[in-house]
């Protein structure tokens, strides 16, 4: 078996941050430098095996000081998960709930169903660290998904093609590998026939009907067969290009740029058993995953990672507009596909960011600023929890904090100031 190559550099609070927030929403005050005391192995065990699942803080509520009904309400399903990743003992249990939600991106738009989108966000969290076999049917048969890809409306005589499709392309085999062709689309389509059910019925209408699949004879990958729908999910894990895509798919939400061809090898070894937990587990003691370039976090990471920061709970529905502003509201991906993580920042979504910053500080400046430059550098990132910041960012707040009490400037406002410009600065808005 082919060792997956483990990180041996210091780990320290640098590498702690950088973990935590890849692999959550970033550290709560002081989180950062406890975890790096554990040594890498014993941190990367600790976000993989939570102690406790709970949710630990004040229930979100709305600027009115009212429950959120995240089952109805529109936006309010975007507070109930954001109050997650902000309250949880498992960040990475959440932060892998948002990962599935992007791998399988089904949107709201078309589900028409919050309630359903809720329950295929349970059903994310349930397979989190769990078994992709059974986390990929879980997801075939799952309700909201069903409408969302039309697999409801998919009957004998009357194929429709669009699961089948993504099956293949988006969630196993990946476009443009060489993986499957049009045959097998269309014979995939026939396998998964059988399931109806409406989002206006709810949840009971969803049901397989033997009378609207198709029993005859299908030739996927080459392989013909009486294929049914578990058939057409287990064909595809089963295919020689399914642990390739697999690795190199995970390995692109905790690192960006693609693992080499010995790292791809081992972790496809790691695989094996279809078990996600032990596959995170490697690319997160990967040196690649401490050592290289740094990644954008998604607006909702960043979100809830200034708030774990500053202590705060869901007190407002401004958050999912806001994130919906920053290119990221939650149960609506753009598309099939998911989100783009190469678009995160532009001249049209870092607005939102700041606001984002913005309503995480708070109003009022603060009273007994003093005039140092220094001390305000200081005090603004002790704000924050003293998160760290490259050389070149700590000589640009210093300098402007110079610049600004040379103006005129009152200490309280220039800090202040401070303390938003540290939250948007590359440091804080990459990891």
């Amino acid at each position: 078996m082919t060792a997956v190559p483990v990180y041996s550099g210091a780990f320290g609070k640098a590498q702690a941050e950088r973990l935590l927030w890849r692999a959550g929403f970033g550290a709560r005050q002081g989180e950062a430098g406890t975890l790096s005391k554990l040594g890498l192995k014993a941190a990367v065990a600790s976000l993989v095996q939570p102690a406790s699942t709970e949710l630990v803080g004040p229930a979100p509520v709305d600027e009115k000081g009212r429950a959120i009904s995240p089952n109805d309400a529109y936006g309010h399903d975007h507070l109930w998960f954001l109050d997650r990743m902000v309250r949880t003992r498992a960040p990475l249990v959440e932060r892998m709930t948002l990962a599935w939600h992007d791998w399988f991106a089904t949107s709201n738009a078309a589900v028409a169903s919050q309630q359903l989108m809720l329950n295929q966000n349970q059903l994310f969290r349930q397979y989190a660290l769990g078994s992709f076999s059974d986390l990929l049917m879980a997801v075939t048969q799952d309700p909201a998904m069903l409408v969302w890809l039309n697999g409801n409306q998919n009957t004998k005589g009357k194929p429709n093609e669009n699961y089948g499709r993504e099956l293949m392309e988006l969630f196993t085999l990946g476009a443009n590998r060489g993986a499957y062709t049009e045959t097998d689309v269309r014979e995939q389509a026939r396998a998964l026939t059988g399931w109806t059910g409406s989002a206006s019925r709810g949840v009971a209408s969803f049901v397989y009907n033997a009378a609207l699949h198709d029993t005859g004879t299908k030739t996927i990958f080459g392989k013909p067969g009486n294929y049914a729908w578990q058939d057409a999910v287990n064909l595809c894990l089963t295919h020689p290009s399914h642990p390739s895509f697999f690795v190199s798919k995970l390995w692109s939400y905790f690192v960006p740029t693609p693992p080499d061809a010995s790292t791809l090898t081992a972790l496809q070894e790691v695989y094996a058993a279809r078990q996600i937990a032990p596959v995170v587990t490697a690319i997160l003691q990967h040196p690649d995953f401490y050592n290289g370039p740094r990644m954008t976090k998604p607006p909702i990471v960043f979100n809830a990672g200034l708030m774990r920061l500053r202590g705060m709970s869901v007190t407002t529905s401004q958050w999912w507009s806001l994130g919906k502003a920053a290119g990221q509201q939650l149960f609506y991906p753009p598309d099939v596909s998911g989100w783009d993580d190469s678009k995160w920042l532009d001249t049209g979504t870092f607005r939102a960011r700041w606001f984002i910053a913005t309503l995480v500080q708070g109003g009022g400046a603060p009273t007994d600023s003093p005039s140092d430059p220094a001390k305000l550098v200081k005090r603004a990132s002790q704000f924050w929890g003293f998160p760290t910041l490259t050389d070149r960012t700590s000589t640009l707040v210093l300098a402007f904090a110079k610049a600004q009490l040379k103006r005129g400037n009152a200490p309280a406002l220039v800090e202040t100031a401070l303390r938003r410009l540290i939250a948007t600065s590359p440091d804080l808005q990459t990891a």
